[in-house]
């Protein structure tokens, strides 16, 4: 990795603020999303008769990566598939389950797998938790109802005795449900207006309650920050569920635009927008309606994806309706890596009010972690920023921190910090920065100021940067693009410097 500059070089400044209060990060922030979309399932997770499948046919290299990439929570089983899903298609025994057409993404599914296996597999990945999310697009509340029965109550009951004939005497226990899927999106099945989804989720959610309590229910925000609705879906929504839910979504993705490359990179400083506003409508509509009732932020889909690129056609035709075929495949590369990795320090810094955050999706579709059927699993780019930012902040606090340094003139958000950064103190003691170099062509000197307490730890430091940010890992060359060690910071003192090249995304951890 050469670390030479490419112009002038910029500077920054970064100082721990230690006297005021931290923020814990809920584990939640690190989720992940599996959709019945492509191969994310059907050859991702899920391939009988690979080489290193095991006797439910979960392909074992997919569960070591995904263990790595240090995932705690599961959304499932959308995205848009959810709004035209029949939750009893997926459980029983296999050679009964229907095929069915999928509707949102023009597919075949054969249900082989359902709900079961997902509760498998998770328990095998150590007992990730489960997101499940209930379909108000052609279904409603009783058929929400029906699937919670059949989760959560442990015996006694139709449904529930259902379950446990199938095979799970003990009840799933899922605590975290999505009442619907981009409800205000005229591409979803059912799509509603804000009131008509206002009202079913609200007598959704109370009549969940009335089966399990203390459940934590997920209302369905705005499906992106340029939704001509936003804002008033949010306020609509809010104003009749409030206290009824927990969490209102949040979705982005991310993709260069008319070929403005730097606009992309700082896709952090929309995420940060994004956040602040919703942030700013929760709290008015909680100071009209005179609650206590907090209501935190579910940003259960982001990512970079390239939505009009050939990978995320759909099929067409009336009689193509292929199942695990491959969809938004996007390769991705070290730019867009850099990318992720600032959106993961934007969650970061937003953890008061995000309190869970469902990188979209896992396996193949728009993923991390990509597949060969019959062949191996591989890292993509941005599975790195993910897995390194989960081992160090899960359990840690967010510190708050002052930050300064130059700045730099774009088109779509004017003028922005060439850096952006979030430093995390571990449950050991341990101090984590993490930092993005957003700009294209100037290498920028980082100054961290240290706490007395880290001063004598040992440093690690290691940077995603490639020369040609366009570079991808492939099937080919499967770590063409990998984190890079560092030896060329200084510790002098109370101050820790280093250079960050061009594009890039470095993490700093005092252990």
């Amino acid at each position: 990795m050469a670390q030479g500059q490419r112009n002038h070089r910029g500077r920054a400044q970064f100082r721990v603020d230690e006297e005021q209060e931290s923020t814990p990060i809920d584990d939640r922030l690190f989720g992940s999303f599996v959709e019945h979309l492509g191969r994310g399932i059907y050859s991702g997770i899920y391939e009988p008769g690979h080489p290193t499948a095991d006797e439910q046919g979960f392909r074992r290299d997919v569960m070591d990566l995904v263990k790595e990439l240090g995932v705690t929570t599961i959304r499932y089983p959308g995205g848009n598939f959810v709004s035209g899903y029949r939750w009893e298609d997926g459980v029983g025994p296999r050679e009964s389950r229907p095929r069915r057409l999928d509707l949102a993404w023009h597919s075949g599914e054969s249900n082989e797998f359902g709900l079961h296996e997902m509760r498998d597999w998770l328990d095998k990945l150590g007992g990730n938790e489960l997101m499940e999310a209930v379909n108000l697009g052609t279904r409603g509340m009783q058929e929400a109802l029906d699937l919670l029965e059949y989760c959560n109550v442990p015996s006694g009951t139709e449904l529930s005795e259902r379950r446990r004939a199938n095979g799970h005497d003990r009840p799933f226990n899922i605590r975290m449900w999505c009442l619907g899927n981009e409800m205000d999106g005229d591409w979803q099945i059912g799509h509603k207006s804000a009131e008509e989804y206002a009202d079913l989720a609200n007598r959704t959610a109370v009549a969940m309650r009335m089966i399990d309590p203390d459940l934590d229910l997920v209302v369905c925000g705005s499906s992106s920050h340029t939704m001509p609705t936003f804002g008033l879906w949010e306020r609509t929504v809010l104003e009749r569920c409030f206290e009824n839910v927990n969490f209102l979504s949040c979705h982005a993705y991310y993709a260069p635009k008319d070929g403005d490359m730097a606009s992309f990179l700082a896709s952090g400083v929309d995420m940060d927008s994004f956040i602040t506003d919703v942030k700013a409508i929760i709290a008015a509509s909680r100071a009209r309606l005179g609650s206590d009732h907090q209501v935190f932020i579910s940003f259960d889909e982001w990512n970079v994806w390239y939505q009009d690129a050939e990978a995320s056609r759909s099929p067409e035709g009336i009689g193509n309706w292929p199942v695990g075929a491959p969809l938004l495949e996007d390769v991705y590369s070290a730019a867009d890596a850099v990318v992720v990795g600032d959106l993961l320090i934007t969650l970061l810094r937003h953890a008061d009010v995000v309190h869970a955050a469902s990188l979209a999706q896992l396996v193949n579709v728009i993923a991390p972690i990509m597949t060969k059927p019959g062949g191996p699993a591989w890292r993509q780019t941005i599975f790195y920023p993910f897995a390194l930012t989960s081992r160090y902040a899960r359990g840690a606090s967010v510190l708050k921190s002052l930050q300064s340094g130059d700045t730099y003139e774009i088109s779509r958000y004017g003028r922005v910090p060439m850096t952006d950064s979030a430093a995390v103190r571990g449950a050991d003691g341990s101090l984590s920065v993490f930092v993005v170099n957003r700009n294209l062509d100037s290498s920028v000197d980082f100054s961290i100021a240290l706490p007395e307490q880290d001063r004598d730890r040992q440093a690690t430091v290691s940077t995603l940067h490639e020369d040609d940010p366009s570079a991808r890992n492939t099937l080919e060359d499967q770590e063409r693009v990998v984190m890079h060690a560092r030896k060329d910071f200084r510790m002098d003192g109370d101050a820790l410097t280093l250079q960050l090249p061009p594009i890039s995304w470095t993490v700093i951890h005092l252990a």
